[in-house]
């Protein structure tokens, strides 16, 4: 099933008229907002807020939105579906094929840039890529491919990066077998001082105000619209941006992002907080991966045989890689993709009005146990097969405005698993447990989880 745009609404006559998509009932649509929209929001789309989360974990609501989803589909099997809202135009990708259609036809007609996204983002980077439309977008878009390799598994700046994370990890396991634990506070701090060596360089490692200025804004950013923008403290932090770029560190982002080409309208310091921003869901992939291979002992095995036999420097690990990826599909940082339509687009089962908004909801589809093998336990080898291609697995969306940063996030992230386990044994004392033989909870609170550590024997 494929969406196209239609011809010219303008010459449409009463034998042209074409059909509206499938509409969910008041009944539906009040079961898809209030069990699956609102609750995904109230965990923060954002930044995540831990006693929520801690909350779906207890209650398993991830797992009964999915369910709702399941149901409203079983009864709507074609096409997008039309919510009925009354201020707000609104469709849900239910069908694989759909969801798969509207990724890849992004950024037109599908674009990126939703309403709310905009309202969300504009917080902190009101000019980023993400939040952008037209040929703008086409530079912004260029600038940060060209920064991030993004069509490269191993960055050009490897050699610089992956001993940043070997010695921050180090450090990390350092303190953690002197204290006895790895709590998740301690992993995030280790891990944003990572991103700060990475991004800006090792000046930047302690540099905590600058962290703290952007998860003030974007906090400010899960109320989108019904906040509005501290724009003292996004100016100061837009500034303090600048000065990086301008006394740039060699072998940091910040030293590329300052020497790349530039288009036209190109705001180079609007792309960089995407960064910051993107790092720290990746930093929680990582924490819940290192939590699932601490219970899963086969997994763990066939983690440390990949590290024992490397030979890239731990610059890829194809397993480890798929470990953060198997992460991201059972437990998504991004669970919904929006998506708004620019004109309007004809399906095979009606029309789309424009500036439609357009929901995927990821976890429907990554924990489909009708169509994916394993679908609630933990199987990188997934990945590293093509037995689910054409599935919309979107941990890093899909199609022309996947994340420009995806192959250097599993660089940073493998190797800080490889580090973490290569060494040291982990066991959860603390939060949320995950046995291997029964299905993994919908929900991952990580903010609970104390791992104990050991050296290996």
């Amino acid at each position: 099933m494929t969406g196209w745009v239609y011809p010219d609404r303008n010459r449409m006559d009463d034998t042209m008229a074409p059909s509206t998509l499938p509409t969910a009932t008041a009944l539906d649509t009040a079961r898809l907002v209030l069990g699956v929209l609102l609750p995904t929001i109230a965990k923060g789309p954002i930044i995540r807020r831990p006693k929520v989360v801690g909350l779906f974990s207890r209650l398993e609501l991830d797992s009964r939105s999915m369910d709702i989803v399941r149901d409203v589909h079983s009864r709507y099997p074609a096409g997008p579906l039309m919510l009925k809202l009354p201020i707000r135009k609104q469709a849900i990708a239910l069908a694989p094929e759909d969801a798969n259609t509207v990724l890849a036809q992004s950024p037109e007609p599908f674009s990126p840039a939703s309403s709310e996204k905009k309202a969300a983002l504009s917080h902190f980077q009101p000019h980023n890529v993400l939040i952008s439309r037209g040929p703008v977008r086409t530079v912004r878009r260029a600038l940060q491919e060209q920064v991030l390799d993004t069509g490269h598994p191993v960055h050009h700046l490897a050699d610089t990066f992956v001993p940043v994370v070997e010695e921050e990890m180090q450090q990390l396991l350092a303190e953690a077998v002197r204290s006895g634990s790895l709590p998740w506070d301690d992993f995030l701090d280790a891990w944003y001082r990572v991103v700060r060596r990475v991004v800006f360089g090792d000046h930047a490692r302690d540099d905590k105000e600058l962290t703290a200025m952007i998860i003030r804004l974007r906090r400010d950013g899960n109320w989108a619209f019904l906040k509005p923008v501290r724009r003292k403290t996004r100016e100061r932090f837009l500034q303090r941006i600048g000065e990086e770029l301008a006394t740039a560190e060699p072998g940091s982002l910040a030293a590329v992002m300052a020497g790349a080409r530039k288009g036209e309208g190109a705001e180079p310091i609007h792309q960089v907080p995407q960064w910051l921003f993107a790092f720290d869901p990746a930093g929680m992939a990582t924490f819940r991966a290192l939590c699932v291979l601490a219970t899963h002992p086969e997994a763990l095995a066939d983690a440390r045989r990949e590290v024992d036999e490397d030979t890239s420097g731990r610059r890829l690990l194809p397993y480890l890689r798929a470990s953060v990826l198997e992460s991201l599909r059972l437990w998504p940082t991004t669970p919904m993709i929006l998506r708004q339509s620019t004109r309007p687009v004809q399906w095979e089962d009606g029309l789309m009005p424009e500036d439609c908004g357009v929901l995927v909801y990821a976890p429907y589809f990554h924990r489909d146990e009708r169509s994916l093998r394993s679908a609630h336990n933990f199987a990188p080898d997934r990945w590293l097969t093509e037995e689910d291609d054409g599935w919309p697995l979107v941990p890093f969306s899909d199609g022309p405005v996947v994340c420009p940063g995806k192959q250097l996030v599993l660089l940073l992230t493998s190797a800080a698993l490889a580090a973490l386990v290569d060494g040291h044994d982990f066991a959860v004392e603390k939060g949320q447990a995950l046995d291997p033989a029964r299905p993994l909870p919908g929900t991952m609170d990580n903010y609970s989880v104390h791992l104990g550590v050991t050296p290996r024997a």
